[in-house]
């Protein structure tokens, strides 16, 4: 069997800039949330799919904004995106999904530590992990655990993300801390490109590896003086970035693959979000 996981956060945000918007009985913006619905029962039609579960970020900030000010906020995200974060985790739990709503943990910890878990279990064939999101290229094993972009129809194994990105799975951290990550506020080390980083990396592997002296990298890199020196005066800030983009796989993940079993809807929760949301055609899909 397959176990999908669905990156419920991305899926909000893509409905957010690509649904038309809606308005709710109640006055509340709800077009997001009515995409995101129309999104998952267009996963559910698949006969494939049969355990899932839904990982949301409850709120924008988790434990790593302690670790560093410069990480990601919620602050200028529209009011009322926001306001859709509670709304489309009820959607979520109304379709009949597992839902992990997180707090401490972000979402893309949930989705990890549920890859590693359920990608043990001897009957899974494949966990597919339902997201563009680079950072959780670093959960790919093998052809066992993959990334699947479903707007795109990406799926990324371990080789392919070797081709993506010059680099192993396993490299990734130190990959997003030398380039940086602009959606998570990880301003990166100065002058490290995606081509220098993966040159490096590919070689390396991890950060602490790569020597102080580029004359040891033996690699015909252009700037690598330059690289180098900028590397050994921040590697303190490097080390901080990569645990930053290093994903916990010890987020808490209660829930048994049988749990994960979607066994429909639940039909009067359903019925009652629809109905508020003015999308009452949906239930015809379930």
């Amino acid at each position: 069997m397959d176990v999908h996981l669905i990156d419920g956060t991305y899926e909000l945000f893509r409905s957010w800039f690509g649904a038309p918007g809606a308005i709710s009985t109640s006055g509340q913006e709800v077009g997001a949330t009515r995409g995101f619905l129309r999104s998952m029962a267009a996963l559910l039609r698949d006969e494939r799919v049969t355990h899932l579960g839904c990982a949301f970020d409850h709120r924008v900030e988790s434990f790593r904004n302690e670790l560093f000010d410069g990480y990601k906020t919620g602050e200028g995200l529209e009011p009322d995106l926001l306001a859709q974060f509670p709304l489309v985790e009820r959607a979520s739990r109304a379709l009949g999904l597992v839902t992990w709503p997180m707090t401490e943990y972000e979402a893309d910890d949930a989705l990890a530590a549920a890859a590693r878990k359920f990608g043990a279990r001897q009957e899974v064939e494949r966990v597919i992990i339902c997201s563009p999101d680079k950072d959780l290229c670093q959960c790919v094993r093998g052809r066992e655990v993959v990334t699947f972009d479903r707007r795109r129809k990406i799926l990324l194994d371990e080789e392919g993300v070797r081709t993506k990105f010059g680099i192993s799975p396993r490299s990734i951290p130190d990959y997003l801390a030398l380039v940086g990550d602009a959606a998570d506020g990880i301003p990166g080390i100065p002058r490290w490109g995606a081509k220098s980083a993966s040159t490096v990396l590919a070689k390396f592997e991890h950060l602490d590896a790569i020597p102080d002296d580029p004359d040891e990298w033996g690699l015909a890199l252009r700037g690598a003086r330059r690289l180098a020196e900028n590397l050994g005066a921040q590697r303190e800030d490097a080390a901080l970035y990569r645990d930053l983009a290093t994903l916990r796989t010890d987020a808490p993940i209660p829930e048994s693959l049988e749990d994960l079993r979607w066994t429909g809807p639940d039909r009067p929760a359903l019925e009652s979000l629809c109905e508020e949301l003015g999308e009452t055609a949906l239930l015809e899909r379930f």
